[in-house]
């Protein structure tokens, strides 16, 4: 569900939203719903930063 509201939002998805993904599932659909809705993309990537790698 995610995915196609982002596809039907955006297009095709690139790299940068594939990866918040998973985040944004990890809220209730009565919370990411209107996000996905009514934000722009960057305003997406700051609401969810990307996870910084843990070398090692």
């Amino acid at each position: 569900m995610v995915e196609n509201l982002l596809r039907v939002r955006f297009g095709e998805l690139d790299p940068e939203i594939q990866a918040i993904i998973s985040r944004i599932l990890q809220l209730s659909p009565e919370e990411f719903t209107p996000l996905l809705l009514q934000y722009s993309k960057q305003e997406l990537l700051k609401r969810f930063p990307p996870e910084k790698s843990r070398g090692n």
